[in-house]
């Protein structure tokens, strides 16, 4: 049951998955790591950070009804989980523009040839779980992603933007009620 962990359990397993992903890239090769852009970045070993920039309720899912489990006694009803989608920048850091571009290929590559990342690939909660993760790239316009360089007060740099989809929030709220044992329908009613 994906709880409020959720959200960092995906950007685990985005690193791991990426990280495992770079190892045929070299002698020393790269790794992914879940950063917030803030700081000096170290590039031993050149790296791809993944900055989670938004998070948000996917709409698309939103009207989706109520869960109900079924106990010997009781009838659990509980909203459906929470439909996320998160938005990451992938940005690499090698001090080298040949080899930011191959972590940039390689990233790519990996993230459309398994863009449903499921099954032993999930870390944390998420792992032993039927949750698969849909990753897309994005296209953002230059601008926009201009403004998201510009509020975590970095110069640009030449960056990919991934969603993750179909990540659910279980909620906490639950209610019970007893079963319904017996039902009478009014002929007289249409």
């Amino acid at each position: 049951m994906p709880d409020f962990s959720v959200i960092a359990d995906v950007s685990k397993t985005l690193e791991g998955v990426l990280t495992a992903a770079f190892t045929n890239l070299g002698p020393q090769p790269p790794i992914a790591e879940i950063h917030d852009l803030s700081g000096q970045i170290s590039t031993q070993p050149a790296r791809l950070t993944l900055f989670l920039f938004e998070v948000a309720e996917d709409a698309g899912l939103r009207n989706r009804p109520p869960v109900q489990t079924a106990f010997p006694s009781m009838l659990a009803i509980q909203k459906p989980p929470m439909p996320l989608v998160l938005r990451y920048l992938a940005t690499p850091w090698s001090g080298d523009r040949d080899t930011d571009q191959r972590i940039i290929g390689r990233t790519l590559q990996t993230l459309y040839d398994d863009a449903i990342i499921s099954g032993p690939s999930l870390t944390g909660r998420l792992a032993n779980t039927s949750q698969a993760l849909k990753v897309k790239l994005v296209a953002l316009e230059l601008e926009d992603r201009a403004r998201v360089w510009h509020a975590i007060q970095r110069p640009y740099r030449i960056s990919l933007v991934y969603e993750v989809r179909f990540v659910n929030l279980d909620p906490t709220a639950m209610e019970l009620r007893p079963p319904v044992l017996v039902r009478q329908l009014d002929p007289a009613v249409p």
